[in-house]
């Protein structure tokens, strides 16, 4: 049971970071349409932050699922 619960609690965190990473890539988008100059720097460093945190959460969480799948298989 444990085991199932933790696969449940993997894949809830890689539907919440996928989220925040479009979340990320729309407000990267939507940073081209502002007019002031300040603004449009400030949202881009944002949107490139929650991009690469998410990114790296993706690529972590999927590189710990597929050692505990490893070990679950021997």
């Amino acid at each position: 049971m444990k085991s199932k619960l933790w696969w449940i609690g993997q894949c809830l965190l890689i539907v919440a970071a996928t989220f925040f990473l479009f979340y990320g890539i729309s407000l990267f988008k939507a940073a081209y349409k502002l007019n002031n100059p300040f603004d449009f720097i400030m949202m881009i460093f944002a949107s490139n932050l929650i991009i690469l945190i998410n990114g790296t959460l993706l690529v972590g969480i999927g590189y710990r699922m597929i050692n505990v799948y490893k070990l679950l298989k021997k």
